[in-house]
Parts: structure tokens; C-alpha cells; sequence
């Protein structure tokens, strides 16, 4: 009997293995979880599942187990279009370059990419522009499939949509780098391309709730009031991969999602420091050398008082400097190159020609986009990390650390600040016409908030005269709290709007004043502080101001070398910098350093890293600051 049963769980077995396909993969140096599951076209949570001991033992030469991949790659035909040459065209009066996209069946960019001057300069009669021509060419792709449209559903949000096909929302915005913060039924998203069956059903009696890093099941059933065993039995996948950051949970209808915001605990890396090997860093920046006359000091100093650029790139340098000493107390060593790109791409292709970066811990990259991406492209495939500290790199390739906040998060983050307290108080939206889509947008999210338009120009009635009446805002405002966003990009609108709310507030009313798109039309000589204070000005920040209350080493090291206090370029280049070698130094590179559970926080910027799908680490930490007596402190 029991040589029977042997033999049956023997073929029971085989005929398993056959049918999931499972694969072997040997563990390469300077090989993660993400590179593996990218290359086979599965998710990080697909491996983890069959490899559990993955997430605490991961290293060269160790065998994982991967599963058949979902997503179709089938060899497939498609077109693309080859340049055959130009047809030149002479522009006649009211032609604009929409109309000739549309004579000629090409984009507006394609127009402007073969007549440069159109980037800088409009369209008038008698220009002479070169229409380029193509033809169409079939060819056979792979790998270009793995991503198909999808058209949003009635009902559909981020999340529904991210349930439906496996991925966090994390990764669906990745996929859609332009997706608004709502999204609309008819809109059209890039999703994995896994067969139909794969596509988890949504249904419309149901929540959808994403794990946020740190949550286990105990603080899920203090924050749902759902148990372990409830979630499963909504989610069975659980039982076998447990809860992961980012992974879509179904939840009850009823259950509130939204209203708890949940933070990440800041990580103290000094307690940790294990690898103190000498970190080896390039740090590129435009410093163009080649314009200073060394022997002209006055002329020198003034160049570095009015080029602002130059201005920065110095600030920044100090701050570098100043972190390399600060790590060197924490017993860390780091041998740091400096080197000039000029503010060129070419100069920046004649420092990679020149030097082998291939074992540098990092590159604190170019301020340059175009730069920026010829680095990151030309050291990917020896997987050295690219730092992007001033720039939002177009792509984020796999080895690109972008330090900078996505502005879609810094919208979230503020919505989800005032969702935390619109519970008990009024939302108020007042907007220009340029912003009515998102303000429209906007007030979904907050259903029972009131939207106010400015006016239309009283002689041109289709142009915003970017104003409202006070008998508008008079009897929106009753004692109690009142919230009010404000979304424009008109200095004078915004100038009227705050001085007219300024006027509303009394003992009995407070207003508390927020913007999604905190730009300069809330900044300059007529935007009184005084009103931005009284009003607790809110909005979300990359950074915040040190705070002076406090006792700062650094702040009290830079006023005793330079007399005044440090700029927010000075700080950056500082935080950036002591982030980078605290983490270095706390793992064996600074991919295993950057988990989406690991936040830092130093002078005025923090760092939490997470993975995009197919590409590279964003920060996703941000500040809600507001205005408290004439400073900008953090709101708690």
C-alpha cells in the first residue's frame, strides 16, 4: 500500500511540475528580486511566493523556483514609420501648427523636431517649414506586447484596475506616467497583457484597499476592522504569499479606506552601519570652469552673484562637502571625484569616454535631462546607481534614483492630508477656467464641497478676467472650520482671492487655505505673508525649512564658515549626500539599501525610495507644511 501511494504522489508530482513549468534560475552577481522577475515576466510577488526565504536570504549562486509567466509575449506585427525625406511648406495666414498636423497626418512634435526654431518662436506667415514624410513598415516585435490599452470602466479607479490585474497602483502609475489623479470611464491605461483569464473580476459590491508598507493583518484589523481570516477568505492568494506593500486588497463596501493616513517611521541608519568600506562617488554638476577667469577675482565673484545656475551648483557643492565630512565622524570614507560637464552634453560624453565608472558606488548625476540620461544609460548595464538631485529625469531607468517627488504625489499627499479632517469640516474650491478639469476633480473627492469659477472677461466673454465677486464668497463662510483650495496659476487672481478670504475670518470663522498646484502665483511682493499666516497657508513640499528652535550642528557649522544661514541648495546637496553614504554603508549596495519601508530624514529633505515597475526608484516622501506666524513649519 504504501509503495502505491508512492508511486501516485510520485506522478501526482511530475504531472504538476509539468503543467505549472516551473523554472530554475541561478542567482547572478548584481542580480535583485526586480531583474528577475522582469526578465521571466512575473511580479516580485510571484517569486516570493515559491521562494519565501528569498526575502531574508538573497545572494549569488543561490537557486530560485520561477513560475510560468502570465503575460503573452507573442511574436506580433507592427508598424513603425521610417523617414523618406521633406516636403517644404509655406505658412499662410491663421495656419497654425494643429491644422498642419492634421493636413498632413503627422504629430505637432514631429513639425517642430524638423523646424527647431518652432521651439522657441510661433508660427507666422511666410515661414517656411519642412514637412517630413514617411512610410510605413511591418516588422515582427516581441516584448513590446507585454503591455496592452485598457479602457477604463464606469465605476474604476486606480485601485479597482490595479486588482484586476495583479500589479500595485504603485506600478500602474509607473505604466501611465501622464494619468490624472482621477480617472475617468473612457480614459485609456497600459496594463499587463495577461490573458483574459488571468484578470481578477471586479465587483461593484466591493472596496479595494493597497497595502502600505509596514501593515501586517494586526494593524490592518485596527485600521479595517477586518481579521486575518476575513481578509483570506476575500483574498485566498494570501495564504500562500502573505501581505506585501502595494498588493490590492478586496475589502467590504462599507469599510472606510481613506480615512486613516498612515506614515512610515523614520529609519535611524546610525545604528545600523555595518559596511565601511571607502565609498567611491562621482559627482557631476555644470560648473563651467572654462568661463572663469581665475585671475579676474571681482569679475569672478560678481559672476557667481548674478548666474543664478552657477549660484546653485556652488550651494550644492558645500553641501556635498559638508555631508563627506559628516559622514567621515560616522567612521565612513568616501573617495569623490569631481568632474565639470559645462552645462553639455558633449563635454558630459567626454568624461564617460575618458574614465571607467564601472565600479563606482554612485554617480550624483548631471543637472542636465539629456546629460543625465547619457550617463544613466551608459552605466546601467554595470548597474551603477544614478543620482538625479535636481532634475526629474524623463526616464527612469532601472540604476536612476530620482530624489525629486513625483507632483502627482505631492497632489495626493495634500488631498489625503485634508480627507483626514474634511470629515468635520467644509471644503470650499475656487478656480480659474485653466484648472476647471482638476478642480472638477477635485470636488468629487470632496462630494459636498462647494466649487467656485472666477468670471469671464466682461468685454471678451470667452477670456477669464480672473476675478470673483466678494458677494460670492460672503455667504460661504458660517462659524466653524472652513477649507478652502485655491487653483490657479494667476498672480493677480490669487493675490485678490487670499486678501478677500484674509477678510472673512473673525473669532467665530476660521479658513485654512490649501493648494494643489503651490506655484508663484503664491509667492512675491504683493502676496502678504501676514494673510498667508492668518489663513494657515497649507500645501505639500519636497522640503521644510530647518527649524530654528533648534539646535542644528550643520546649520551652526555653515553660519560660523559663512556668516549667514545655509540655502535649500546648500541643504539638499547635504541631505542628498549623507542619505546616499548612510545607506551605502548600511547594506551592500544602494539597491538593498533602498526598500520602500526604508525613510530618512535629515536638515530639510527625506528619502523614501520605491521601485517603479520597469524601471527605477522614486521618492516618495514628502512634507504638508503650512504657514505658523510668519514661518513655514511642518503640519503635524
Amino acid at each position: 500500500m504504501k509503495n502505491i501511494l508512492a508511486i501516485l504522489l510520485i506522478a501526482f508530482s511530475i504531472g504538476l511540475s509539468a503543467q505549472q513549468k516551473y523554472i530554475e534560475h541561478t542567482v547572478k552577481p548584481g542580480e535583485t528580486i526586480e531583474s528577475i522577475a522582469k526578465a521571466y515576466l512575473v511580479t516580485p510577488f510571484d517569486i516570493y511566493a515559491l521562494n519565501p526565504d528569498a526575502q531574508r536570504k538573497f545572494q549569488p549562486n543561490s537557486v530560485l523556483i520561477i513560475p510560468n509567466s502570465k503575460i503573452k509575449n507573442d511574436a506580433i506585427m507592427e508598424d513603425s514609420k521610417e523617414l523618406t525625406g521633406y516636403k517644404t511648406h509655406k505658412v499662410k495666414r491663421k495656419e497654425t501648427l494643429y491644422g498642419l498636423s492634421k493636413q498632413y497626418s503627422i504629430s505637432e512634435d514631429e513639425i517642430k523636431k524638423a523646424n527647431r526654431f518652432l521651439y522657441s518662436e510661433n508660427l507666422k506667415k511666410g515661414d517656411k517649414l519642412r514637412i517630413p514624410r514617411y512610410k510605413t513598415v511591418a516588422s515582427k516585435q516581441t516584448l513590446n506586447n507585454t503591455v496592452k490599452k485598457y479602457t477604463v470602466q464606469a465605476k474604476e479607479g486606480k485601485w479597482r484596475i490595479a486588482y484586476k490585474f495583479g500589479i500595485s497602483v504603485a506600478d500602474l502609475e509607473a505604466l501611465n506616467p501622464s494619468m490624472n489623479e482621477t480617472i475617468q470611464p473612457g480614459d485609456e491605461l497600459n496594463v499587463p497583457n495577461i490573458h483574459d483569464q488571468e484578470e481578477k473580476e471586479i465587483e461593484s459590491t466591493f472596496g479595494y484597499y493597497e497595502v502600505l508598507p509596514k501593515e501586517g493583518f494586526y494593524r490592518l484589523k485596527v485600521k479595517l476592522n477586518l481579521t486575518q481570516e476575513q481578509l483570506e477568505t476575500l483574498n485566498p492568494e494570501l495564504k500562500e504569499t502573505g501581505l506585501k506593500a502595494g498588493m490590492v486588497l478586496k475589502v467590504p463596501e462599507a469599510v472606510d479606506t481613506l480615512s486613516a493616513l498612515d506614515t512610515v517611521e523614520t529609519t535611524n541608519l546610525k545604528g545600523i552601519l555595518s559596511n565601511f568600506k571607502t565609498k567611491k562617488i562621482a559627482l557631476m554638476m555644470p560648473y563651467r570652469l572654462d568661463r572663469i577667469d581665475v585671475d579676474a577675482v571681482a569679475e569672478t565673484k560678481n559672476m557667481m552673484k548674478d548666474n543664478r545656475l552657477l549660484s546653485t551648483v556652488l550651494d550644492f557643492h558645500v553641501g556635498v562637502m559638508m555631508a563627506l565630512d559628516s559622514a567621515k565622524q560616522l567612521g565612513i570614507s568616501t573617495d569623490l571625484k569631481v568632474f565639470d560637464t559645462r552645462y553639455h552634453i558633449a563635454e558630459t560624453g567626454n568624461i564617460l569616454a575618458e574614465n571607467d565608472f564601472s565600479d563606482y558606488d554612485a554617480i550624483i548625476g548631471p543637472m542636465q535631462d539629456e546629460s543625465f540620461s547619457r550617463v544613466a544609460m551608459a552605466l546601467k548595464g554595470d548597474n551603477v546607481p544614478v543620482i538625479a538631485s535636481m532634475i526629474k529625469p524623463k526616464d527612469i531607468l532601472s540604476n536612476v534614483f530620482q530624489t525629486l517627488p513625483e507632483d502627482k504625489l505631492l497632489r495626493k499627499a495634500m488631498i489625503d492630508f485634508v480627507k483626514a479632517d474634511s470629515l468635520k469640516t467644509k471644503v470650499v474650491i475656487i478656480s480659474d477656467h485653466e484648472h476647471r478639469e482638476s478642480s472638477e476633480s477635485l470636488q468629487k473627492m470632496f462630494p459636498n464641497s462647494k466649487l467656485i469659477f472666477s468670471r469671464y472677461d466682461k468685454k471678451h466673454k470667452s477670456k477669464d478676467g480672473f476675478f470673483v465677486y466678494h458677494a460670492e464668497l460672503e455667504p460661504v463662510f458660517s462659524p466653524g472650520k472652513t477649507i478652502v483650495f485655491l487653483e490657479t496659476d494667476n498672480y493677480s487672481f490669487s493675490t485678490s482671492v487670499i486678501s478677500m478670504l484674509n477678510g472673512f475670518v473673525n473669532k467665530q470663522t476660521e479658513i485654512v487655505l490649501t493648494t494643489l498646484n503651490k506655484g508663484k502665483a503664491f509667492e512675491g511682493k504683493d502676496v502678504d505673508n501676514n494673510n498667508l499666516s492668518n489663513l494657515k497657508f497649507h500645501y505639500a513640499s519636497i522640503h521644510k525649512d530647518f527649524d530654528e528652535t533648534k539646535s542644528n550642528g550643520f546649520v551652526e557649522k555653515y553660519r560660523k564658515e559663512y556668516g549667514v544661514s545655509p540655502s535649500k541648495y546648500v541643504a539638499r546637496g547635504f541631505d542628498i549626500t549623507l542619505d546616499l553614504l548612510m545607506r551605502l554603508a548600511s547594506a551592500e549596495n544602494l539597491y538593498e539599501a533602498s526598500s520602500d519601508t526604508v525613510e530618512t530624514e535629515y536638515v530639510e529633505n527625506k528619502f523614501r525610495y520605491t521601485k517603479t515597475l520597469f524601471g527605477g526608484y522614486i521618492n516618495q516622501a514628502v512634507y504638508i507644511v503650512k504657514y505658523d506666524n510668519l514661518r513655514i513649519v511642518e503640519a503635524k
